[in-house]
């Protein structure tokens, strides 16, 4: 199925116009502002910290570490980009593992004791870069995202899963070679799980990081575990077990870290698993149970926010104000989650217009922000927009529809669009990200992720033919 690219949409008016062919009610600005006064330049305070704009740029993994869980130059390279990127918050810089066997890949960043200071090292990196560009970094906010990668685990061999689930689930449990309970943590598990991640907000506090993400999104365990709903014992069935987790850790960082603030991202709804059908188009799959979709109805193809609202009333109950809405997950429904034109190389073609799959996400973000406005709340899912990512940015924190703007993949090609934009400068647009899917198609395959196709840095690397090769063999 076939969809007009949003670079062919010249002028605002032609993009105005394919949303109202699709139905779709997003606000767009025509004239997107720029200076100190810019709606997008506005500071914001949230519990008692200072936010210098409305950019943000979200944690993106990078294939790219150590074998030990250190960064490389390659990492630092990334940091010292979202650094000089203008974005004056900084939502975990990345995902950091609590300990090995929640590593994603064999190459993702590890808290412990003996990373700690390398880790250090890409925060001070990042602050550098930004007060040499704009010489100011008393407004700049920067945490890090703490992450168990449960039944996506490749701890120690980039082509061999060993997932640790918190549930059972047939479809998913088929893809990883589950066939018994053996994945599962058991209760015990996870408790000694909730003291690694306390023990790892210890160490981001007393490194420098404002806030820790304990991360509940795109199907890692804080994830599954929201949707678990046929786990028995502590963590599982209703929903006071399902978030057991999450609390009994915000406890433990309140004792061990007083002072730490902490933030949430969540994928406020999921839908069923998706699979490539007889034409290459993603279709669910069959047999999946909608009841294992967090933020879904019983169909698992709507969204019902009902519990998502219900978890942002615990955040406040629990002192939380930060929150990074996302929805779904890269590896079973990724057009809901990253929308995008081009699939990466072993997934399906979209099953609906990407810029469906946006608005999907800016529109239960607002609704959440609506039913709760004293959360800050950052949006995620405006990639795809493209070279009208600014003018529908500017309109979602204009109306109150969202507080921070969430940049992805845009930064591994465009890093300093946020500065461009407060600037008023003209978008690069040799710079703006077309979702190639480049930088996942990498990683799916063993390479080190980032902008093979347009960032002159990695389209000079070796990688780039391996790059080429596997995807014409795709």
């Amino acid at each position: 199925m076939a969809f007009p690219r949003v670079a062919s949409l010249k002028t605002h008016d032609e993009f105005v116009n394919r949303l109202r062919e699709l139905g779709i009610d997003l606000e767009s600005d025509a004239e997107v502002q720029s200076g100190e006064s810019s709606v997008l330049a506005q500071a914001a305070s949230v519990d008692g910290m200072r936010i210098g704009n409305r950019f943000c740029i979200l944690p993106m993994e990078g294939w790219d570490g150590t074998a030990d869980g250190k960064p490389t130059e390659l990492t630092r390279r990334r940091w010292r980009n979202f650094g000089l990127s203008g974005a004056k918050l900084m939502w975990g810089g990345e995902a950091v593992a609590v300990r090995h066997d929640g590593r994603a890949n064999p190459n993702q960043l590890c808290m412990t004791a003996d990373n700690a200071s390398d880790i250090e090292s890409l925060r001070n990196e990042l602050a550098d870069a930004h007060f040499e560009h704009f010489a100011d970094d008393g407004d700049l906010l920067v945490g890090l995202q703490l992450t168990h990668s449960g039944r996506f685990a490749r701890p120690n061999e980039k082509s061999k899963a060993e997932p640790r689930t918190a549930q059972r689930n047939p479809v998913l449990d088929a893809r990883l070679n589950i066939h018994d309970d053996s994945a599962l943590l058991s209760d015990d598990d996870l408790k000694r799980l909730i003291d690694d991640f306390v023990a790892a907000s210890v160490l981001a506090q007393k490194i420098g990081f404002t806030f820790v993400d304990i991360k509940h999104c795109h199907g890692y365990l804080g994830h599954e575990l929201l949707s678990g709903v046929d786990r028995v014992g502590q963590f599982g069935g209703c929903f006071e077990n399902r978030t057991r987790f999450l609390r009994q850790i915000v406890s433990g960082i309140r004792t061990e870290a007083p002072g730490l603030k902490m933030g949430v991202r969540v994928s406020i709804f999921d839908f069923l698993p998706y699979t490539k059908g007889p034409d290459g188009t993603g279709v669910p799959e069959p047999s999946a149970d909608g009841r294992l979709a967090f933020g879904s109805d019983a169909s698992g193809s709507k969204i019902d926010l009902d519990e998502p609202s219900q978890f942002m009333d615990l955040l406040k109950e629990l002192g939380i104000r930060l929150v990074c809405t996302t929805a779904g997950s890269p590896y079973y429904n990724p057009h809901i989650q990253r929308p995008a034109y081009f699939p990466p190389s072993d997934g399906y073609q979209p099953p609906e217009d990407p810029l469906v799959g946006v608005a999907r996400q800016i529109a239960a973000t607002a609704e959440l922000k609506r039913r709760h406005p004293d959360l800050f709340f950052v949006g995620s899912g405006y990639t795809y927009l493209q070279d009208w990512l600014p003018n529908v940015a500017q309109a979602a924190v204009r109306t109150g529809a969202v507080d921070s703007v969430g940049l992805g993949r845009m930064v591994l090609s465009y890093p300093d669009l946020p500065a461009d934009v407060i600037a008023g400068k003209t978008m690069t647009r040799k710079k703006v990200c077309r979702t190639f899917s480049d930088c996942t198609t990498a990683p799916r395959n063993g390479i080190v992720s980032g902008c093979y196709p347009l960032d002159p840095f990695y389209k000079a690397m070796p990688e780039r033919d391996q790059l080429n090769a596997l995807k014409k063999e795709a």
